[in-house]
């Protein structure tokens, strides 16, 4: 069984936000305050320790006192390369964490559960990602850390992009999530952001 006290978070946040115009999705104010804070507000809890994921200037997400990492492999090669950098750091600066829980760094209204659940039941191998309202949702997921060398392997030699062609050689426990709004909601326009803030307003202000 995997240990919470053994599992640290990545937060994808080097997408190049074309929908929103090439600018830091995370960073945007959602109510007030940036979408990322949203993320690591509900993860934080959740989790041993964070780090954020994002190419450049590192200096952009100083406000967060978090580690920011790069991708481990070069030229935007997609969310398996901000995942990999999450293991390689935490088989660096955390080597008694098992496992890296990945989630993107635009949903603000991830579960506050979401560790705990996957954890208990993740496969002996121990993936899990996360699964609602009839979608799979492969960038939040529980990772073994003893996968980066395979990882890295088949992103850089082999042209594996996608996680789910990644995972297919693995076996992954779907857990599903239920609730309204849709948990893994994500923010990745102008339209959804404007969504985003009509749903906050409508959420308590603290969790039950």
């Amino acid at each position: 069984m995997i240990t919470l006290s053994s599992i640290v978070a990545v937060v994808l946040a080097g997408g190049q936000g074309r929908r929103m115009g090439h600018v830091d999705k995370p960073l945007l104010k959602l109510a007030g305050r940036p979408l990322l804070r949203h993320v690591l507000d509900r993860m934080a809890p959740q989790v041993q320790a964070m780090a954020i994921n994002a190419n450049g200037s590192p200096d952009r997400f100083a406000e967060f006192n978090l580690p920011v990492v790069e991708d481990s492999a070069p030229g935007f090669l997609g969310p398996l390369a901000g995942i990999l950098a999450g293991l390689d750091w935490a088989a660096r600066a955390h080597p008694a964490a098992s496992h890296v829980m990945s989630i993107p760094g635009d949903a603000p209204f991830i579960p506050r559960d979401l560790v705990a659940r996957l954890a208990a039941e993740a496969t002996e191998g121990g993936f899990a990602r996360a699964h609602s309202f009839g979608r799979r949702h492969p960038v939040v997921g529980l990772w073994p850390v003893a996968v980066r060398a395979d990882l890295r392997d088949q992103l850089v030699n082999h042209d594996i992009r996608k996680i789910d062609l990644f995972t297919s050689s693995y076996p992954v426990a779907e857990v599903e999530f239920d609730g309204v709004p849709d948990p893994f909601f994500n923010v990745n326009t102008p339209r959804e952001r404007d969504e985003a803030e009509r749903i906050l307003k409508n959420l308590p202000e603290k969790p039950e």
